[in-house]
């Protein structure tokens, strides 16, 4: 992946978007850290994807390993605790 200087991609973005376009991605680096890549808005979906899928797939994990543990018949908290900690979430939300 190359990489390039803030000012020198100000001077040369035109030739850095057909690098993009070609597949490449640019490493845009100020003071020598890196702050931004240029990458293809495709590529880019395909791997917000790929975490969306791998959070999913830790989910159906974890629903799984659940079924294992039943709940109790009996609750483990009273109808009027229940019902003021549900006003309490309730006067704390904005409402907008």
């Amino acid at each position: 992946m190359p990489s390039i200087s803030v000012s020198n991609a100000r001077a040369t973005l035109p030739e850095l978007l057909d690098l993009v376009l070609a597949g490449e991605e640019v490493t845009i680096t100020r003071h020598g850290r890196p702050v931004a890549v240029l990458v293809r808005p495709d590529v880019l979906a395909v791997r917000r994807a790929g975490n969306a899928l791998v959070q999913a797939e830790r989910l159906r994990e974890l629903i799984e390993s659940a079924h294992a543990f039943p709940l109790e018949d009996t609750p483990s908290i009273s109808t009027s605790r229940a019902g003021e900690l549900a006003a309490e979430v309730a006067g704390d939300r904005d409402p907008r």
